[in-house]
Parts: C-alpha cells; structure tokens; sequence
C-alpha cells in the first residue's frame, strides 16, 4: 500500500469511473479550503479502473473484503472520514473502520438491492451494514422508503439526488465579455466547444445549411488543442464561409460568419456569449465527448454526438431534464442549430441545465460542509440532517 500521509485523511471509494470523476472533484475542493487533508480514492479490485487524473488524490484499488484485509486497511489508512458509493457493500471493512471512529458517509443511495460478498449459506449483513454509516444520502424518494424499509431511521437519511462532478464555471474578464456581447448583440450565435479537426467538416456544413434559415447567424469555433486548431483553420479557410481569427486581433464584423479561436483557453468568454454550445469529441469515436456539465453551468442549451462514453450518465441526465438533445452528423446539428435559434426555445433547455447543475452543486457544498463538522469534531452520528 502506499504510504499514509499525516494530518487528517478523507476515504472515497468509487463504485464507478464516473462517481470516481466526481468523488476526486469534491476532494479537490475540500482541500482547496483545507490543504491539510489528505485524500485516498479507491475503487472495487475486481471491477475496471476508472482511468481518471485523481486530481491530487492518492489513488488504488481496494483489496477484497476478508478479515485481515479490512483490518490491514483500517490499521494502515486510519481514514477520519470515508465517503462510500455504490450498492455493492463491504461489511467487515466498514465495521471495523467504524469501530475505529471514522465517521461514515454513503452517497448516492438507489432504489436498488445491496449487495453483501458473503456466501449464500451466511445471513444478509446488508441492513447491519447500512446502519454503521452516520448519514446516507438517497438519489430520490424510492431509494429513502428502501432504506426504511431496511430499519434505518430518518435522522440518518437526506433525499439529495444523485452525486455528479461538479465544476466551477470558467474564468471570463467581464470587460471583454461587456465589449463582444455589445459587438453581437442581436445576432443569433452558436458554439461549437473543444472540436476536433475530424468533426469541423460536419459543423462548418451544419453551420453553412443553419445560415440559410438564419443569415445573420455566427459560429464561434473553439478548438480542442492548438493542433486541432490548426487543422481547423485550413478548413475554414478553405471553405466559402468568411471566417475571421481571434488570436490575430480580427474582430468579428456583420459580414463575419465564423469566429475561429486557437484553442479552448478562453472558453469562458464564448460559454456566455452562445446561448447554443455543440460540445465537440462526440461526432467521432475515440475521444469519449466532454463533460457536459461544464456548459451547462455557463447556462447553454447543449447538442452533442453519439460518443459520450466518458461522461454517459451526465448527459443521460441532462437529455432526462430536457436540456441536452443529441445530433449525428452535419444534417441533424444543422437542424437542431436552426430550431434552437430561437431564443425561447435554448432559454428552456438552458434552464433545465442550469437545475440539474444547481442540484449537484447543492450536494456536494452539503456534503462538504458536513464534512468539515465532523472533521472538527462537531455534531453527532444520530443528529438529523
């Protein structure tokens, strides 16, 4: 194992690649605001790795749940909180941390059955280990009565919503954000964020087609990496499109149909300025799409492409609440791009986002500020939420 810092220390252990992007960004926050806590993230020894940058967390899997394994953990670790995720349970592990006095924390509670690794023949340990944990926070209504059901008191539970990577919106300069919104303004402008030079044949033909419907219509064209951006601008050059290039100080005029950046770096500006954003790695396979939840905190109504491995499970919420809708290629984004120019309709799904947003970002600043009570010894396993 690796070694244990000192100081405080904070065990999340993820039951999935996307909960451990999720359980990694609130680490990261709770030790923005205390750079003395350490974080261990872990993950099921036989289930994938989740193939992320633990942002600052100690990261491995976790070792099977034996006797001498959950007592190795606990003697070596000596976690003062540990955030768990999943239906899968670890009995002999959890018991023995609580034991020790760790304070524990379940996070995205579903209306699922638990699952204990004992063998059929052993009675079901679930509700004992449920009840170890000083507070459980449920994805909805169904998931609290299955935990009543299973004899835990209410003090114990919250009805919170799934947990979900939250991200602080992007850095803009409010001066430049006040100059280019006056320069567009009554345009109708879309975005298309971190594309790749294989998807910008599709967005400069979808955008050709949407600007027949729409002649005043303007893409801001965003990058990945400077090398796609390079890429890009061949392409936009190329094309009959009149295209003008930001890094060169060209500013975009009334003739201006495309605004091409170099790269993503000043992403902030262009999230508040396009009410509409198609987020690029998604046309193709082999990028897994980008994190949608990032847009939607800017307030914009998403489109995005059928390759979204990496972030599945955000985007499924956001087309759930309405305000994500998936294209295919150039003919349905120019589709999608000429019917959400209108501005009632991007305002409603961007409004959608901005409460699937405001959701996660309430757990986590809940589950933090809970956190940092038991940390300095504040409360209590039976106080209610």
């Amino acid at each position: 194992m690796l070694p244990r810092p000192d100081g405080p220390l904070i065990w999340a252990h993820a039951e999935r690649p996307e909960t451990a992007r999720a359980l990694s960004a609130l680490a990261a926050r709770m030790q923005s605001q205390r750079p003395e806590i350490s974080a261990l993230l872990t993950w099921p020894s036989d289930g994938p790795d989740p193939a992320l940058d633990p942002r600052g967390c100690l990261a491995q899997p976790l070792p099977p749940d034996s006797a001498s394994d959950a007592q190795s953990f606990a003697a070596h670790w000596r976690p003062d909180l540990a955030l768990w995720t999943g239906q899968r349970l670890h009995p002999a592990l959890l018991s023995r941390l609580s034991d020790a006095g760790s304070r524990l924390m379940l996070l995205g509670a579903r209306n699922e059955p638990w699952q204990t690794p004992a063998p059929l023949w052993v009675p079901d340990s679930a509700a004992a280990t449920l009840a170890l944990f000083d507070r459980i926070f449920a994805e909805d209504d169904a998931a609290v009565r299955r935990l009543r059901r299973a004899g835990l008191p209410d003090q114990h539970l919250r009805r919170a919503g799934p947990l979900t990577e939250t991200t602080p919106p992007l850095d803009c300069d409010p001066d430049l954000h006040e100059e280019m919104a006056q320069l567009l303004s009554g345009r109708p402008v879309w975005l298309a964020a971190r594309a790749r030079a294989e998807e910008a044949p599709d967005i400069l033909q979808a955008h050709r087609r949407a600007t027949r419907l729409a002649h005043r219509l303007i893409l801001l064209l965003v990058p990945a990496t400077r090398e796609d951006g390079a890429a890009i601008e061949a392409l936009a050059r190329d094309s009959d499109l009149r295209v003008a290039r930001w890094e060169n100080g060209e500013m975009p005029d009334e003739n201006c149909q495309v605004l091409l950046t170099e790269d993503a770096s000043e992403l902030g500006l262009w999230y508040r300025l396009a009410p509409v954003a198609f987020l690029g790695g998604s046309l193709r396979p082999g990028h897994g799409g980008e994190d949608p939840l990032e847009a939607a905190a800017h307030g914009a109504a998403l489109l995005y492409g059928p390759n979204v491995g990496r972030h599945l499970s955000s985007y499924t919420r956001l087309v759930e609440a309405g305000a994500a809708r998936i294209v295919r290629d150039f003919d349905t984004l120019a589709t999608a791009i000429s019917q959400l120019v209108a501005p009632d309709r991007a305002a409603a799904m961007a409004h959608a986002g901005w409460d699937v947003v405001s959701q996660g970002a309430a757990l986590t600043d809940e589950v933090i500020a809970l956190a940092f009570e038991w940390l300095d010894g504040g409360g209590t396993s039976g106080e209610a939420a």
